[in-house]
């Protein structure tokens, strides 16, 4: 990357996805009307389109600045799922087990089970394909396939992911204004949480993984598409959300672990050369 800062990525990023988000938002402040049947057409289709906004700023930032056949090997990049048997295993493995921990945990305390959120687990497969492609696996593209590397290289991976996290966050923040999306019902503090989190698990992910990106996009994907097979969510307002704060809180506790344990063991590598 040639840009002291990028702001080209940034900037293109948060124009697309604000941009075509912008008329579901105003549906939800009221300043725009929109019939039912309307909004049961347009709503996900405009939602997932607005959700490839850091794909398209890291397309964009790529082919600006370096030209069509670096855009064309970093698509190329993509496509390598030889991630290692430790990636595979913590993108299913610790993924699930922490979406579990935070679903079943209140169980144990009095609160009544959260039923699955999905018509059936026989569904999964496709689901789990769906959210990998077009429901946040596919920013990765952009946040871990692109600006990952620059922002550690800036800041350093601590700050750099934490940075990353919190943008990342902002970049949500329209579909806190947008009816029947899952974020209208997330406290915004515990939803930065769980992001800082997955941002160092995805940074390791990515690092172990030998800096394949298609491995983030997966654990991006995976981390969606677990979430309403093991429910810590309640879709209804005006409800404390334990298993979602448990949830995001696990997922930053297992992210920095991760990242602490790969920090260490590259440093004792590295005084053992």
């Amino acid at each position: 990357m040639s840009e002291r800062f990028p702001l080209r990525f940034f900037g293109v990023t948060f124009l697309w996805s604000w941009l075509i988000w912008s008329p579901l938002v105003l549906v939800g402040l009221g300043v725009l009307q929109m019939d039912e049947g309307t909004w049961s057409i347009i709503a996900t289709p405009i939602a997932y389109l607005g959700a490839f906004g850091p794909a398209v700023g890291a397309c964009y930032s790529v082919w600006t600045l370096k030209g069509r056949k670096v855009l064309i090997d970093f698509l190329k990049s993509f496509l390598s799922l030889r991630f290692g048997w430790k990636v595979w295993a913590a993108i299913f493995g610790v993924l699930s087990a922490v979406n579990v921990v935070a679903w079943y945990t209140p169980e144990l305390f009095g609160q009544d089970r959260l039923s699955m959120l999905l018509p059936s687990a026989l569904v999964f497969p496709a689901w789990w394909l769906l959210m990998v492609v077009v429901g946040g696996g596919q920013e990765e593209i952009g946040w871990r396939g692109y600006i990952l590397e620059p922002m550690e290289a800036k800041f350093g991976i601590w700050v750099g992911n934490i940075v990353l996290g919190l943008v990342w966050t902002a970049w949500h923040l329209p579909l806190f204004l947008v009816p029947g999306t899952s974020q209208t019902y997330m406290p915004l503090a515990a939803f930065a949480i769980g992001l800082i989190g997955e941002s160092f698990f995805f940074s390791w992910v990515m690092k172990v993984s030998g800096g394949k990106p298609l491995s983030a996009v997966i654990a991006h994907g995976t981390a969606n598409a677990i979430v309403p097979l093991f429910p810590t969510i309640v879709m209804a307002a005006d409800v404390a959300q334990t298993r979602w704060w448990i949830h995001q809180t696990l997922l930053l506790v297992v992210g920095v672990l991760f990242m602490l344990h790969h920090v260490r063991s590259s440093a004792r590598r590295g005084k053992g050369q």
